[in-house]
């Protein structure tokens, strides 16, 4: 079995311990991750801390040739990369060739960015104008979920801005993380960047580490408000891309055959595990059995299994704790609520449900309050759309949703009042690199991607002079 190494100042080095790496699809060992002790994070802090100084000063342009490269050996690596990632996270090789094309998709684009000096007055009397610098070490907390395309959008912006960085992947998805780190470490000045995996026992001293300027946190909303908690101590810059619950409400006038693929794709890709996939849908009454029965025929013919069989539409959830708080739902949902396809759990090896639908469920039922981040979607009829979006509102949560109509006047109104980060019309998700998002209310803070997600990662600073 290959050893995989973490990465603190500039070396590839074993950890104090390690924990097994398990694949969903099987629970078999398909790795063996190296655990850090505190003082290897104290070490990694205190690389990247030497680092920052002569990295900062670094022109931009090197820094993008270095993100450049970064792009580079990823799409030379794209097979390993891919097999590696399907075999700790569970999802399809399809799309773990996708995600691993996509972190180099994103790199590229965040180095093809600017850190411009703004003019804000140019007057007889005063000139105004805003900087932007780097913040210092950065640290940035990876899920399990989107491993690879999730620290690119933190790696990108973090380094290009002339940060330097520590990353801490997930306990049970590290492996990836820690081949990209070999493949890559020379890349850049020794201390620049480094990578520490831990057995979930160092999140809270990377978080209220003195010399760590900035956290970026992708996770549930529980471990945010940990996060946010901890980091208070030393009031450190924070980005916090949380939980979504996000809500999708279908009117009375579309096409139901074309829109139904595309409903179901949002919400069980991935299995469901993904931040802005769609966790709960509204459709009005008219249409309501109809879209029901196309999702359940889409539903019912899906290929479900280990990512490396072709042909397989959706995997494993990822790990057994994710595959136990969903079991919880899914048997919670059969008594609240009707099950229209799937409800079972899949009797062989690995942590499998069946893509499940559940009409007749009240709003106050826990899988429509919580985000149950797995493969059962939660179907509400409604007669009157600002109805709908009054239940929406009420959620803790709002980081995406979206409005599906053939009327886009009556979806952009209806965009409008839903309170949430980012409001999809006739689509969900569409994330890309130039455009921001951020959630609301309990769904984080900040922004990702775009000009406000480099943003995060800057200090302003604001030259004002007399003339």
């Amino acid at each position: 079995m290959p050893k995989y190494h973490m990465l603190i100042g500039g070396n590839l080095v074993q950890g104090h311990s390690a924990i097994d790496v398990i694949n969903p699809a099987t629970e078999e060992v398909v790795g063996i991750s190296p655990i850090a002790s505190e003082a290897q994070l104290n070490e990694a802090v205190e690389a990247a801390a030497s680092a920052f100084p002569q990295w900062s000063r670094t022109p931009i342009k090197e820094r993008r040739e270095a993100l450049l490269k970064v792009a580079q050996i990823v799409d030379d690596n794209t097979q390993e990369l891919s097999w590696l990632l399907m075999s700790e996270q569970g999802k399809p090789l399809p799309q773990a060739i996708s995600e691993t094309k996509g972190l180099a998709f994103f790199i590229r684009q965040f180095a093809d960015m600017t850190l411009p000096v703004e003019t804000l007055e140019d007057s007889p009397t005063r000139y105004v104008e805003v900087h932007r610098f780097p913040i210092g070490v950065v640290a940035a907390i990876v899920p399990w979920n989107v491993p690879l395309l999730l620290l690119g959008i933190k790696l990108g912006p973090a380094l290009l801005a002339g940060n330097t960085l520590i990353v801490k992947p997930a306990p049970t998805t590290p492996l990836s993380t820690l081949k990209l780190a070999e493949l890559i470490h020379k890349v850049f000045p020794a201390g620049v960047l480094n990578v520490i995996t831990d057995a979930n026992h160092l999140g809270d001293k990377i978080t209220s580490h003195p010399k760590i300027h900035k956290i970026s946190f992708t996770g549930s909303t529980a471990t945010g408000v940990k996060v946010m908690s901890s980091a208070a101590t030393t009031l450190k810059r924070l980005t916090l891309e949380l939980g979504g619950n996000d809500a999708a409400i279908v009117l009375d006038d579309v096409d139901v055959k074309n829109i139904a693929p595309k409903i179901f794709r949002a919400a069980f890709n991935n299995c469901g595990q993904v931040c802005i996939a769609i966790k709960r849908l509204y459709i009005h009454e008219s249409i309501h059995d109809a879209l029901c029965q196309e999702l359940t025929s889409i539903a019912n013919n899906q290929v479900i299994g280990n990512g490396a069989e072709k042909g397989t539409d959706l995997g494993p959830l990822q790990n057994r704790a994710q595959f136990e708080k969903v079991k919880d739902l899914l048997s919670e949902a059969s008594q609240d609520g009707r099950i229209i396809a799937g409800g079972k759990v899949i009797d062989r090896k690995g942590y499998f449900i069946e893509p499940t639908l559940v009409c007749d469920i009240a709003e106050t039922s826990r899988l429509v309050t919580e985000e149950q981040f797995g493969p059962i979607l939660p179907i509400l009829k409604f007669s009157n759309p600002l109805t709908a979006i009054e239940h929406i509102n009420e959620s803790s949560q709002g980081l995406g949703g979206s409005i599906w109509s053939g009327n886009l006047k009556k979806a952009r109104e209806l965009a409008l009042l839903m309170d949430t980060g980012t409001v999809w019309i006739n689509k969900h998700p569409d994330v890309d690199p130039n455009i921001p998002i951020g959630g609301v209310k309990g769904s984080g803070l900040g922004f990702e991607l775009g000009r406000e997600g480099l943003d995060e990662f800057v200090q302003k600073r604001v030259i004002n002079e007399l003339r």
